[in-house]
């Protein structure tokens, strides 16, 4: 899958608002993932930034004194985060990677890797980019997924070429010298739809045991704190 996919019209045509509508249930566990584990950034960075809204949502809800940085590679989707720049609220349209002197206390990639080729390339340079990192992405190696081959649907819908379990993508962090601090489930399938029979599936599986529910159904995302 190449890049090509997200700098032409191919992936706003099959996902025309650029995922903003979860951009705040986003935004709420980051800031739950910050929170738990004490974190006080005065820098924040999101590569990867899509239409922006993540970050602004985290704008309206963290200190006045903390600024924030969003990094897209597509056109179509800076032209969108442009929209919703504020003091200490700032979007460019590079490649953070490429200048060394950037270094922030949070920097993240909030639905990022299961896009990549090269996936270990990006999280080495993501190590080198700030003090503490967030990672958000979606567990579809699941029995369920290999039974229904979902993974094709999310790979022509989304872009989707890498496929994670929790075990796969912590122990990948680790290989690269990545300090797992915290993790936890989330799912968008329930914000969306939470009356539906798939949600409530979801639901008791999970309360049973969590980490087969998660094995077995997918519809569940990880969200990584690590160093």
């Amino acid at each position: 899958m190449s890049i090509e996919k997200y700098i032409t019209n191919d992936y706003i045509e099959n996902n025309p608002t650029w995922h903003i509508e979860d951009s705040q249930w986003k935004a709420n566990h980051i800031l739950r993932i910050i929170n738990k584990n004490g974190l006080n950034p005065k820098s924040v960075a999101e590569i990867g930034c899509g239409a922006g809204e993540v970050l602004h949502q985290m704008y309206l809800q963290m200190d006045k004194n903390v600024s924030f940085n969003g990094y897209e590679i597509s056109q179509i989707a800076f032209d969108l985060c442009r929209q919703r720049e504020k003091d200490r609220l700032h979007y460019q349209m590079n490649n953070v990677f490429e200048d060394t002197s950037k270094y922030f206390d949070v920097v993240m990639a909030i639905d990022v890797v299961e896009h990549l080729e090269d996936y270990f390339g990006f999280l080495r340079n993501l190590k080198k980019t700030g003090e503490y990192k967030i990672i958000h992405l979606p567990l579809e190696m699941s029995v369920k997924s290999v039974l229904t081959k979902y993974y094709l649907k999310s790979r022509k819908k989304f872009g989707h070429i890498q496929y994670y379990s929790k075990d796969t993508i912590l122990t990948t962090l680790q290989d690269l010298g990545y300090e797992i601090i915290d993790c936890f489930y989330t799912s968008v399938v329930i914000y969306r739809e939470p009356r539906k029979l798939k949600s409530l599936i979801l639901r008791l599986g999970y309360k049973i045991n969590k980490d087969l529910a998660v094995r077995v159904f997918g519809g569940y995302s990880l969200m990584i704190l690590a160093k």
